[in-house]
């Protein structure tokens, strides 16, 4: 019993070591940590259950049956805690075969992706491998075809996280893309379906991965990743908080966790947030931050579309999702960028209850022929369907502008708004006092003063949120240093809310 014991223990540590201590000393010279590195980080302190440890590849072309077979195949997959809560999670290694994914490597992966469903807990892919083994051709396309179907098929059940730690390329990356979160390492880690060398012979253009590809390309102008961290060690402290913002699954109620925070707690310096000028900027995430539980917000896609904002909060200890205009960008109108960030967000947070938060500060929608040619009639309307849709609560503040077809757009009352306010600074109109003054009084341009006169007319009479009031669409004004109360009492209200759709088999979401 004892030599079988030591084979099992001699097993294990070959087995923990990857690819060889000369690969896991490479890792290290990069800035990397391995892949059981990372998933000790992840995961609560001993935590972590290991699967398929001693599973190794089946090839034999090209001279694969002659190469050392490592066991593990290049990835780690298992379950464990974070903070208690159960997450499942696979880790490419890049020490083994540069983390490249075999028919085994994908039937591992695909193991964990059918028990994470089927024990309704999140799933955390953490990538950093070089795509496809190519020696086992069409066996391997086939394993990425599995791991793509269960992503598929698990949306909008469980929370799917992505964490880019390294290279991912070609097939690699389209089970990221389908996933709901896309994290990226800075510097070290980069996406693309075609390399440089690749792009340099069709296209003739020369590029670097980082430029192609890398964190601050995917974060800012693709808007591929949601955010990019500095370290291995960030991005994986980041994840556990973010898991403690989700639900187990779209059947799980949101997390609440203990809080020392006062759900009735004024802030008087909201008071004053709003500039007695209508034109000049204010920083929304001041609001977010004041009203939220300790201060606790976080921001997703914060570098890409800043004229919106989209994060995660809690009142009461419970989750919400929180969508907000940013006057600090654009003056916080909406065009294309902004509607699809705000719109995928507004969808996550429908298809695992959580309610939403929306603060309005809107003057319209962004013109100009980009927007127009760019299809922002129909980008718009992603986020028009995605509140129209969301059957979760959903609260809305107005605290300044909500102008045009965007005071609509913006969680509206009319489009199933639960509850929505209002700041005695709203203004709920068509459009800005110059613009409509212009349109109804053409005849007065060439007069000043009775311009003048029919603007202050116009502005008295519209930019207020008591026409809106007076019909209905807003359901109190009140001041705003009492808006965490509102907001929480209003939450706390709602809790048990049920509303549902139509049935069908699934929606057609303007692409």
């Amino acid at each position: 019993m004892k030599h079988i014991l030591e084979i099992l223990s001699e097993r294990r540590e070959g087995a923990r070591l990857g690819g060889g201590q000369k690969r896991i000393d490479a890792q290290h010279n990069r800035g990397k940590l391995t892949a059981r590195e990372r998933i000790d980080l992840l995961l609560d302190h001993n935590s972590f259950e290991e699967f398929d440890m001693f599973v190794q590849h089946r090839c034999v072309d090209f001279g694969m049956d002659k190469d050392e077979k490592i066991p593990g195949d290049g990835v780690v997959t298992g379950w464990g805690t974070i903070n208690g809560r159960i997450v499942y999670v696979f880790a490419k290694d890049f020490t083994v075969f540069g983390g490249s994914l075999s028919e085994a490597h994908a039937a591992k992966i695909t193991k964990i992706q059918d028990m994470a469903l089927q024990n309704r807990a999140p799933i955390i892919g953490l990538f950093d491998a070089g795509g496809a083994r190519i020696q086992e051709g069409v066996a391997a396309l086939g394993g990425y075809g599995e791991v793509f179907q269960r992503n598929v098929i698990a949306s909008g059940v469980i929370p799917q996280i992505s964490l880019i730690m390294g290279p991912c390329a070609g097939g690699d990356v389209y089970s990221p893309a389908m996933t709901d979160f896309i994290f990226m390492v800075k510097e070290t880690s980069y996406m693309f379906v075609t390399g440089p060398d690749v792009v340099k012979t069709v296209t003739n253009e020369t590029v670097t991965a980082e430029e192609l590809g890398g964190a601050s390309v995917h974060t800012t102008k693709s808007s591929i990743a949601d955010k990019g961290y500095d370290n291995d060690l960030e991005a994986l402290l980041q994840m556990r908080r973010l898991i403690d913002f989700l639900p187990s699954s779209n059947t799980d109620e949101v997390p609440e966790w203990p809080t020392f925070d006062q759900d009735d707690r004024y802030d008087m310096s909201l008071n004053t947030l709003i500039p007695d000028n209508p034109n000049k900027p204010y920083d929304m995430k001041e609001l977010i931050v004041k009203v939220v539980d300790e201060g606790d917000f976080f921001e997703i896609q914060e570098a890409h579309a800043k004229n919106i904002i989209v994060g995660f909060g809690r009142f009461d200890g419970r989750t919400v999702g929180i969508v907000a205009n940013q006057p600090l960008v654009l003056a916080g109108v909406l065009d294309s960028d902004a509607s699809r960030k705000a719109a995928r967000f507004v969808r996550f947070c429908d298809a695992f209850n959580i309610p939403i938060v929306t603060f309005v500060d809107v003057p319209g929608f962004l013109p100009g022929t980009a927007q127009e040619y760019g299809g922002l009639i129909k980008h718009g309307a992603k986020l028009l369907f995605a509140f129209g849709e969301a059957t979760v609560p959903k609260i809305t503040v107005i605290t300044r502008k909500a102008f045009g077809g965007a005071y609509v757009v913006m969680a509206a009352k009319h489009l199933r708004g639960d509850v929505n306010y209002a700041w005695p600074t709203a203004q709920i109109a068509v459009m800005g006092a110059k613009g409509a003054v212009e349109i109804i009084f053409r005849a007065d341009i060439g007069d000043k003063e009775k311009i003048a006169e029919r603007t202050k007319e116009y502005e008295t009479r519209f930019l207020s949120p008591f026409v809106a009031a007076e019909r209905g669409y807003i359901d109190e004004v009140f001041q705003p240093f009492g808006t965490r109360k509102r907001v929480a009492r209003a939450l706390a209200m709602l809790r048990h809310k049920e509303l549902e759709n139509p049935w069908k088999k699934h929606d057609n979401i303007p692409l």
